[in-house]
């Protein structure tokens, strides 16, 4: 079966979308290993689906270069949003969209009719350790926050704040662990250690982060089941809200990624809102 789809990226994150209005796909997850292969495939670290919704004006499904299904992806959200605009699958510029981590509303960023970006309302963050999850720290309940809590990961200490926007994260600022230089922190060491250590039974997404001020941080992120990526927008959400809940840094400010910048703020009605660019890269189809 041939199958049409579009490369785009969103500050380097980089996914295969297929629009999928009549359900065609039928095994998403085996599909999505052999697309996103950077050597026998198209490459990308996810294959995203767009498909009808009940709920919402369009559903989304992601699935991880290694053919897991993630709940959510806030830079491929982003890609997915402009796709789906710049197609007339949705004519407004604000619009519903069904994930595994809720229902999300996206909106198209325009100057002087130009789009320039996608910002989306990505909801409250969830911070009790039942809602991540992130289990059995010393001291943590179900219903307490993992904000600076220690943990061991390689016989090395770690104090982690825990959040989830829908998908989970473990936020580390590496200055508590002598670090000063974002890129020389042993993120491909102690990544994988961090995804499949036994506080995180859904693993986690790991961001390791420098506070640069209080308005600006410096992210680098460990995606369960891609591995290192050059940005994750849901990532850049649980920095900021990580960020926050220790006083590192104000409710607003830019996330230095890899491969760009997100702008991120915590808003007063508890919702998170991530605004940053979406890029098509090239299309073709598959066989």
């Amino acid at each position: 079966m041939a199958i049409d789809f579009t490369k785009w990226q969103g500050c380097g994150n980089d996914f295969v979308l297929i629009e999928d209005m009549d359900e065609r796909v039928a095994d998403a997850s085996k599909l999505a290993a052999r697309i996103c292969d950077r050597h026998f495939g198209i490459g990308a670290d996810g294959l995203i689906l767009l498909l009808p919704s009940d709920s919402a004006d369009l559903k989304m499904r992601i699935f991880n270069a290694d053919g897991s299904e993630a709940e959510m992806c806030g830079n491929g959200i982003r890609c997915f949003s402009r796709l789906a605009y710049e197609r007339g699958i949705v004519t407004r510029g604000e619009f519903s969209v069904e994930t595994g981590a809720g229902i999300l509303r996206p909106r198209i960023v325009k100057e002087r009719d130009a789009i320039v970006g996608v910002c989306v309302d990505m909801g409250e963050p969830r911070l009790l350790s039942r809602e991540i999850p992130a289990v059995d720290f010393v001291g943590i309940g179900e219903n307490d926050r993992v904000v600076g809590v220690q943990m061991k990961v390689d016989g090395a200490g770690f104090r982690v704040t825990c959040v989830s926007m829908g998908n989970p994260h473990c936020v580390v600022f590496i200055a508590e662990n002598g670090y000063d230089d974002i890129m020389s922190f042993p993120i491909e060491r102690f990544g994988p250690l961090f995804e499949r250590d036994a506080h995180f039974p859904r693993k986690t997404n790991t961001e390791f982060v420098k506070v640069i001020d209080r308005s600006h941080l410096r992210m680098r992120v460990w995606e369960r089941g891609a591995a290192v990526t050059l940005a994750c927008g849901t990532g850049a959400c649980a920095t900021l809200v990580a960020a926050s809940l220790n006083n590192l840094a104000d409710k607003k400010a830019d996330i230095g990624l890899d491969g760009g910048t997100l702008h991120v703020e915590w808003k007063g009605d508890n919702h998170v809102y991530m605004t940053g660019p979406a890029e098509k890269v090239f299309e073709g189809r598959f066989e």
